[in-house]
């Protein structure tokens, strides 16, 4: 039976499991699935040894995603530009990494959310490996304007500057943002401290999406503040979805319906009554 893992640290929250059964039954894909706990210092080894067990790909988790782009020996274009790999196929004694976070992102919102990026003036949050691995993926849908808000103005340059070729970016500071966005994406750590990026309430309007990448049982702070200023909002437990549904079709050759998996992910997250 093709074997698969997610690896990280800590490992047992992880609902790629659930995910991944669900595809397997859906698309008659007979394969294991299982909880990998790498040791912080001992990532490739534990790469590695899954390998020579037999082991066919795994999804990479914090803390690893940066180790495991420098541990394949081939990237993805995204996975490149992103400088951090979440998906690693293994085949012909070699590792091929991928990120697919940017691309379940944009499957989440365009598909699922039935809300269209080509032409639209969207506003990403954040200059971290969240955010540089929804670049590529977003700027592939033909935005009117993409623009980058970070704390640190430097930092989002950077990136302008890295995706340049790659479509029309530019960096701002969040005093600086004028005007409503159709689409604004908080892809900062902000919401796991259950802390609110400073922007501006102006930026939101009913027309406006609001999505949160971090997701739960109830609205993050982002998704509250967004609400209150008239904004549609969203978490991104579809992303996580859509996300895991494009690992599937890299290792296995085929992209698995994502409604029902999410339908019972959503479930499971509801918070029961008291």
């Amino acid at each position: 039976m093709d074997a698969y893992v997610v690896i990280g640290n800590p490992i047992a929250h992880s609902k790629s499991p659930e995910i991944h059964a669900g595809f397997a039954r859906q698309t008659g894909q007979t394969l294991s699935y299982a909880r990998l706990l790498a040791p912080l210092d001992n990532f490739p080894a534990t790469v590695r040894d899954f390998i020579a067990d037999g082991g066919c790909g795994a999804n990479v988790t914090v803390p690893f995603k940066l180790q495991a782009h420098a541990l394949a020996d081939h990237l993805s274009e995204r996975a490149r530009l992103a400088g951090a790999v979440n998906t690693l196929k293994f085949e012909h004694g070699s590792i091929f990494g991928d990120n697919t976070d940017g691309a379940g992102l944009v499957a989440d919102i365009v598909i699922n959310a039935g809300i269209a990026l080509s032409g639209r003036r969207i506003l990403l949050l954040g200059a971290g490996g969240a955010a540089r691995g929804a670049l590529l993926p977003l700027l592939e849908q033909k935005p009117a304007q993409l623009v980058l808000a970070n704390r640190t103005y430097a930092k989002a340059q950077e990136l302008v500057l890295q995706f340049a070729r790659y479509g029309d970016l530019e960096a701002a500071e969040f005093a600086e943002l004028q005007g409503t966005f159709d689409v604004i994406i908080n892809a900062t750590s902000a919401s796991l401290a259950a802390e609110l990026p400073p922007l501006p309430p102006h930026v939101f309007s009913s027309a406006t999406l609001a999505y949160d990448m971090m997701y739960g049982a109830n609205p993050t702070l982002f998704m509250q503040f967004a609400a209150q200023h008239g904004a549609t909002v969203r978490d991104g437990l579809g992303m996580l979805v859509e996300q895991a549904a494009e690992a599937f079709l890299l290792w296995r050759g085929m992209r698995p319906h994502t409604a029902e998996v999410f339908t019972a992910l959503r479930t499971q997250l509801r918070p029961t009554a008291a």
